[in-house]
């Protein structure tokens, strides 16, 4: 069977769920990525921090082509990521996970694509998400009992400060339920090479206006650890089920032009 890539955000940097792992490093034309191989549930995964094991990579500096790159020469043809994110949203309250449909991008300065020069590709992201994994993440939710929302739309920020009151407010009135900072281009760089990428979305804290308080980094990581047991859970329901066999359109979104 394929083995299934698994990108861990902010406060998802363990692997300790995965078993007979080890570390394979990954030479890419961007750079080289340490990955962790292993089983979850007989499958056989490919894990990878996005902030490194400490969290020492901000958002911004994140090498999101070489990481995916790095998944694809491994013959990953499938993405499950999590992602720490606040909510625009006040029916999306902390500790809420969301399944992602949609984004909005307003990232200034990142390279987002594979094609840069030598060959003209447009990629669809009509539906960026996988419909197939994301419906295997809601009968999961459903199977846990955790608290969810099937569909929401993530606004893609630079960061890696917090985003301005007049700023969320702003993307509320666009129609963007959560806020985070690396969504994009992670999600537009997996559509290009063809692979499915689904994202479980984790409510940690209301964004800037609609939180009482100052924001901070310690918040959201205090979250993700309150609920790092429940995504283990998610991950370990969800990885044996996403079948051999693509049924979605997704190996279909990169086309010459």
């Amino acid at each position: 069977m394929k083995s299934i890539g698994i990108i861990g955000g902010s406060g998802v940097y363990s692997p300790d769920f995965i078993e007979n792992t080890e570390e394979v490093v990954v030479k890419t034309d961007f750079g080289e990525v340490p990955l962790i191989k292993g089983v979850l549930k007989g499958r056989t995964v490919y894990f990878l921090t996005r902030h490194g094991k400490r969290h020492t990579v901000p958002p911004h500096l994140v090498n999101y082509r070489a990481n995916i790159m790095a998944l694809h020469l491994m013959g990953v043809e499938r993405i499950v990521a999590t992602a720490a994110v606040g909510s625009i949203n006040k029916d999306f309250p902390p500790g809420t996970f969301v399944i992602l449909d949609q984004f909005l991008d307003f990232t200034k300065s990142r390279v987002e694509t594979f094609f840069s020069e030598g060959k003209v590709v447009h990629t669809d992201c009509t539906d960026p998400y996988c419909p197939e994994i994301s419906l295997i993440i809601k009968e999961a939710m459903e199977q846990f009992g955790y608290k969810y929302h099937f569909g929401g739309t993530y606004v893609a920020t630079e960061g890696p400060r917090f985003e301005t009151r007049a700023e969320i407010k702003a993307y509320g009135i666009l129609g963007g339920d959560v806020v985070g900072m690396t969504g994009v281009p992670e999600i537009v760089l997996a559509k290009e090479l063809g692979m499915c990428y689904a994202s479980i979305a984790v409510v940690t804290n209301f964004a800037a206006g609609i939180s009482k308080t100052m924001l901070s980094h310690g918040e959201v990581i205090d979250k993700m650890k309150e609920l790092n047991g429940q995504i283990r859970n998610i991950l370990s329901y969800v990885i044996p089920k996403i079948p051999d066999q693509r049924h979605c359109d997704c190996s279909k979104a990169p086309t010459s032009g």
